[in-house]
């Protein structure tokens, strides 16, 4: 290489991105005497004009690819690499697999031709429909007896099998070599399923897909890394587009992404990249930060030496981390730590909200300063924090809130308005969804006579028009005018009418869905949203971003079930897929998020509430932290985000068996860095909140135990 490439380490908040751009820009200004080399690959050196004649090179010159660990952190780093270079410079900003998908569907005619596809526009499957998907594919195989062997239910078990392909993909392994490493990896008691019929299930699920030009990230980390990146043709394209990489915490990268660095290198681009020794937090869900660091050997090394000055890291990382490796030390920690023990978690919860609450009207901290961050955070624990610090005026935010989608009542509303005007649904309503629809569907409707925001039809009133309106039927569910009711009278003026607006517009769609004047039910979604949310006022950002999350979801459903059909024609009538689509949101799927996902404007004024997967990933910054349930022995585990089987997929131990020797080893190291990072990620003070006893009963003996022993009481 004519220029020297970058490897910038260190611990977090030390200043590797900044590091990252500062390398960026300096080449961008000529100070690294190689911006000839950079942009041409040519050795002719560009002096003091460098400046000059990149802006004379740059309309066609090849552009920059920039990378970062996820989404929210490639707006924030291309944000700053465009304000920096004034918007000059032609930078992509991806994250590894957006990067991935993109180039498979460039190249998808290149794939076409290569591996023998139909010709046909791919469409990638959001995980929900995957799941749906492979679940009905592979159903005649997972009888009652195979899922007895399993010992685990449907769901989780078609979950586990798609995520082994993601892992394999992830590595750089090829499909066909799953089974392979399953027969080494897997202990017998560990799944007691054949490896092989594993491989098989992922082997017909791949082919299916393909066959119909459907993409998982699986697949397309698969498509990618064995099928274009090794093809010649590609190769050119991709040496002759980008003669930079810029890569953000690639210690969160999968293994194939160190392929793409590899051969970008070979052909003589110039590569920066930031590696926290304390990050990996995507290590179990397809990063392989061991293997990435090999990247260290073809680059010049920067180190990062001390973390944010602001930070407790310095402080406390040494002690704690001595206190938990080494329980019987004699230490104690200093007056930054405190602590809220209590018996029983309600107590808890209670006690911890409350002093949030009295740091924040105290004036030490603002709400937007303060963060609760847990290894899991359950429906109890979530409300009862939102519920108290509402009360007290103090605004909370979830950090990535990810619910079933039919948690929203507006949602649960509109999909009991589609049994109404579709026949064939009656079976998927009954009263208590009239009773809500009612009650929601009044709510937004504000005539001249009343401007309340309260529901016009409130819960006792469309409970009994539930009970005496409602005419259930398996085909045509209907509602009765509000004069069937004897006492109809004690419903109220502004009730009836609200009510016979609701009736009125449900007779109209009947009508055009008759005459078959709805497209589909995408359709009639939309009338519904536009009529009963959108038509007098505008709705709050978190129930827009739902409306918006069901549109997509169905009209993503509906695309899926089209192509379905085109290819493989099935007497499958449009009740059958609404009752199916009904049906996936009502078992509690979680669906991808709308887009676009962040308000528009400055950020909220509230307290931060999120697990600690969640928190790192965002690489937030407060001066407050509340460590809740400090003392359970999920702070060790990986929980919800290790896939299984993915250690088996890691190139330093590719198949090699996962002993609880292993288990333990990781666990310490695991628990190391996110005390680490979650210290150089605070300032003032850090809150250790513990329950004797877990919401379940249990006594909770996690290992930071020796630090509530060693705690300075919150006075």
């Amino acid at each position: 290489m004519v220029a020297d490439s970058i490897w910038i380490v260190g611990a977090s908040r030390s200043g590797k991105t900044t590091r990252l751009v500062e390398h960026f820009c300096r080449w961008l200004n000529g100070e690294n005497d190689v911006i000839g080399s950079f942009y041409t690959k040519k050795t002719t050196r560009v002096k003091s004009a460098g400046t000059a004649k990149f802006t004379e090179l740059r309309q066609t010159d090849p552009g920059v690819l920039l990378l970062a660990a996820n989404d929210d952190n490639r707006r924030d780093l291309g944000n700053i690499i465009v304000t920096k270079t004034l918007g000059k410079y032609p930078v992509r900003a991806k994250t590894p697999l957006g990067f991935f998908q993109d180039e498979v569907t460039l190249f998808w005619p290149l794939l076409i031709e290569s591996l023998q596809l139909k010709a046909q526009f791919p469409v990638r499957l959001r995980p929900e429909t995957e799941q749906e998907l492979a679940t009905k594919l592979w159903r005649s195989h997972l009888d009652p007896e195979t899922l007895s062997r399993a010992g685990i239910n449907e769901y989780r078990l078609v979950r586990r099998i798609l995520d082994l392909l993601q892992l394999a993909a992830y590595s750089g392994v090829s499909c066909t070599e799953i089974g392979s490493i399953l027969e080494q990896g897997l202990d017998e008691n560990t799944i007691n399923l054949q490896p092989q019929f594993l491989a098989s299930l992922l082997l017909d699920w791949r082919d299916w897909c393909l066959e119909r030009g459907f993409l998982t990230y699986g697949i397309i980390t698969e498509l990618y890394g064995q099928h274009l990146l090794t093809n010649s043709n590609y190769q050119q394209h991709l040496a002759k587009r980008y003669q930079a990489v810029l890569a953000d915490d690639v210690d969160d990268y999968p293994g194939v992404a160190r392929h793409l660095f590899d051969f970008l290198l070979d052909q003589g681009a110039v590569g920066a990249f930031s590696y926290n020794p304390d990050g990996a937090i995507r290590l179990g869900l397809g990063a392989d930060p061991h293997y990435i660091e090999g990247l260290a050997g073809r680059c010049r090394i920067e180190t990062c030496m001390s973390s944010s000055t602001d930070s407790l890291v310095d402080s406390l990382g040494k002690q704690m981390v001595e206190l938990v490796r080494e329980p019987t030390v004699m230490l104690s920690l200093p007056e930054t730590v405190r602590s809220i023990q209590t018996t029983s978690r309600a107590q808890l919860l209670r006690q911890t909200a409350e002093a949030i609450a009295d740091t924040i009207k105290s004036g030490e901290v603002e709400p937007e300063e303060v963060a609760v961050i847990a290894p899991g955070l359950d429906a109890i624990a979530r409300y009862t924090l939102i519920e108290i610090l509402n009360k007290q005026s103090i605004q909370v935010e979830p950090l990535n809130d990810q619910r079933p989608l039919l948690s929203s009542p507006a949602i649960r509303a509109l999909l009991t308005i589609l049994t109404l005007v579709y026949p064939g649904l009656g079976r998927l309503v009954d009263r208590d969804a009239i009773a809500e629809m009612l009650v929601i569907f009044s709510s937004s409707e504000i005539s001249e006579e009343n401007v309340s925001s309260a529901p016009q039809i409130d819960p006792v009133r469309a409970g009994l028009i539930a009970d005496y309106c409602f005419e259930p039927h398996p085909d045509r569910p209907n509602l009765l005018p509000v004069t069937t009711f004897e006492r109809w009278d004690r419903i109220g003026y502004a009730a009836t009418a609200a009510y016979n607006d609701i009736l009125k517009w449900i007779e109209q769609q009947r009508q055009q869905q008759a005459q078959r004047l709805i497209p589909s039910p995408i359709s009639l979604l939309y009338l519904a949203i536009q009529n009963f949310f959108c038509k007098d006022t505008n709705p709050p950002y978190e129930e827009l971003a739902a409306l918006r999350e069901l549109l997509e979801t169905a009209q993503h459903y509906w695309e899926i079930n089209t192509r379905i059909r085109q290819i493989s024609p099935s007497p499958t009538t449009p009740e059958t897929t609404l009752t199916e689509f009904i049906q996936l949101l009502r078992r509690g799927t979680i669906t991808a998020n709308p887009y676009p996902l962040h308000r528009i404007g400055s950020a909220r004024k509230a307290v931060t509430l999120a697990t600690i997967f969640q928190y790192r990933s965002s690489r937030r910054f407060h001066r407050l932290q509340f460590w809740l349930d400090a003392g359970s022995p999920l702070w060790a585990k990986g929980g919800a985000a290790t896939l299984f089987g993915a250690p088996l997929f890691l190139h330093a131990r590719l198949g090699t068996p996962w002993t609880a020797e292993d288990e333990q080893l990781a666990e310490t190291q695991r628990l190391e860095k996110i005390l680490k990072d979650l210290l150089a990620r605070v300032s003032k003070k850090v809150y250790l909140c513990h329950s004797d006893l877990a919401v379940n009963g249990q006594e909770q003996l996690g290992p930071l135990l020796p630090l509530l022993n060693a705690y300075v009481p919150v006075k």
